[in-house]
């Protein structure tokens, strides 16, 4: 069920404002200037709430602004509360430094009530910013209340990551021992080995996997999830229109499954017209019907059953291919039909820069959401076991943790599931490092429930972010991978000693675990299976050993 978070009146300022001076103007405007030539005023809402509005706007950067300074190395969370005065329309954030404006987060804002407009911005060198807000439509009235932006070292945005993951990622298990008439049996040693993690954790796979073992071995040995990076593709299955070809997939799909591996269907359609076959392009709306009819109907039928989820349309906030020639509900009616011939797969929207890249307004959470509505409101589609795709695919340089947090946290409200489908990083010589925080970042947030990397070895054209070299030794960002992964589970076996209650408490990843109870004396000790899910918050084992 989606969330709308629109509300009667604004929620207290988030950390209390941050470093925002007069945070929910309760001195008036003090602290805050009009910038450009809009004109700010004070109003009280009739629960006795003050507020600013700019009006008599002529240009979408005429607001009310603040100075602050910025410390290097620091990232900042934003938080403000907006409401317009008709309609709907994008307000955003922006930092404005001596050369250039730069987008912090965006937001949808309605009229009559108020709408949370979250980013951030991370400091790459020390300097004064003013912040503002942008709406293109000048005829709006822009109302502002409760206003935050509070900094984070790396060191405490780390901190608060590992708090998460203890929250969201394990859950508290306490072991009984005792004997069969009760009594406790203390110092008994309880022995805890995971061999499944719980968190899919995957990588790309493409079709070199398929006449090469070191590949292979390299994949299986690693990972349990993985998407096809083009083999499942309509260009790839059907080059020549009438001439299917599935020999590709269906052997990668044989591998996969021999492995173990889960399977992400990769995708159905792509909604940028450079990305159709190429005998599709010309097709008139007629016949790409028909076409498009047949394509659904052959991929998700053959594979039904097989794979954990679909990428439905893939790019369909950035494109529009099909909902030009085939009406506004193209996309909806495809969630449909698909969602008929694989009911049990999740359907995902599938996109870029929804968390990478805060000046693409296109694609801002607020945007993924909106379209996101319109599929799932269309006849029917409420049924659809929905699912969000960000892509993940991030440029060189420091990428914007705070930015991308702050459209986890917008997506992560609707209750829909969110995975990071594609991540990678361009060259740069802190490649390894920024790969870390960003994995670390979807990791720890509660509302992923999976990642992929479109990555792999260089043997296989994985050129941008290759995770092993030629020989198949790690690279640094493959070390990065290796380490979490071991990480991310617990990889040594635990040993625990029984108290004099016969209790053993324990904060273990959620997964499937092999433990053994034993006591020496006794000379007498069991074995049992145990798995731990985020649906249990605290499970008690009772373990009885006989002597």
């Amino acid at each position: 069920m989606l969330i709308k978070q629109c509300l009667a009146e604004p929620q207290r300022a988030q950390y209390g404002g941050g470093i925002i001076v007069n945070p929910e103007f309760n001195q008036s405007a003090e602290g805050w200037n009009a910038y450009g030539q809009g004109e700010v005023e004070e109003r009280i809402s009739k629960a006795g709430n003050s507020f600013i509005v700019v009006h008599s706007r002529t240009h979408p950067l005429d607001s009310l602004s603040q100075k602050v300074q910025l410390e290097k190395g620091k990232l900042y969370s934003f938080s403000a509360w907006i409401q317009i005065s008709e309609g709907r329309e994008t307000v955003s954030v922006i930092f404005k430094t001596n050369d250039e404006l730069v987008r912090g987060g965006t937001v949808i804002a309605e009229q009559g009530c108020w709408s949370l407009l979250k980013g951030g911005i991370v400091a790459n060198f020390s300097t004064a910013v003013e912040i503002l807000f942008e709406s293109k439509n000048t005829k709006v009235e822009i109302w502002v209340d409760n206003v935050s932006l509070q900094p984070f070292t790396k060191k405490q945005w780390k901190a608060h990551q590992d708090i998460s993951i203890d929250k969201v990622r394990k859950s508290e298990v306490r072991f009984q021992v005792t004997q069969a008439n009760k009594t406790a049996m203390q110092g008994a040693i309880v022995s805890i080995k995971q061999f499944k993690s719980d968190f899919p954790f995957g990588c790309g796979m493409n079709h070199i996997i398929l006449k090469s073992t070191d590949y292979q071995n390299w994949f299986a040995s690693r990972f349990k999830f993985t998407t096809f990076t083009n083999e499942m593709k309509w260009y790839s299955t059907e080059k020549k229109q009438g001439q299917e070809n599935y020999t590709v997939p269906d052997a990668m799909v044989k591998f996969a499954k021999q492995n173990g591996i889960s399977i992400r269907g990769h995708n159905i359609f792509w909604d940028d017209p450079k990305y159709q076959p190429d005998w599709v392009k010309s097709l008139s709306p007629q016949d790409l019907r028909k076409a498009a009819e047949k394509r659904i109907n052959s991929v998700v039928s053959r594979y039904s059953g097989q794979l954990i989820a679909w990428d439905v349309v893939n790019e369909n906030v950035h494109f529009r291919f099909f909902e030009d020639k085939l009406g506004e509900n193209a996309s909806a009616e495809f969630y449909s039909t698909a969602y008929q011939l694989d009911p049990n797969a999740i359907m995902f929207m599938n996109e870029y820069n929804t968390i990478e890249y805060s000046e693409d307004q296109t694609v801002s959470a607020a945007n993924y959401k909106k379209k996101l509505e319109e599929i799932l409101q269309y006849p029917g589609n409420d049924r659809i076991l929905a699912g969000i795709g960000l892509q993940g695919r991030f440029g060189s340089g420091q990428p914007n943790l705070a930015y991308m947090r702050s459209s986890l946290d917008i997506l992560g409200a609707t209750g829909v599931p969110i995975w990071l489908t594609e991540v990678n990083v361009d060259k740069d010589p802190d490649q390894a490092q920024y790969l870390e925080e960003i994995l670390r970042e979807g990791y720890s947030h509660p509302a992923v429930q999976g990642i992929v990397m479109f990555a792999g070895p260089e043997i296989a054209g994985f050129k941008v972010m290759p995770l092993a070299d030629t020989n198949f030794q790690s690279t640094p960002a493959g070390d990065v991978v290796d380490m979490l992964l071991g990480e991310w589970k617990c990889s040594e076996t635990l040993e625990f000693t029984a108290d004099d209650k016969g209790f053993v408490d324990v904060l273990l990843f959620h997964g499937d675990y092999n433990v053994t109870v034993q006591h020496i004396e006794a000379n007498s000790s069991t074995t049992l299976g145990l798995r731990v899910t985020k649906d249990i918050p605290q499970a008690t084992i009772d373990v009885q050993i006989h002597t």
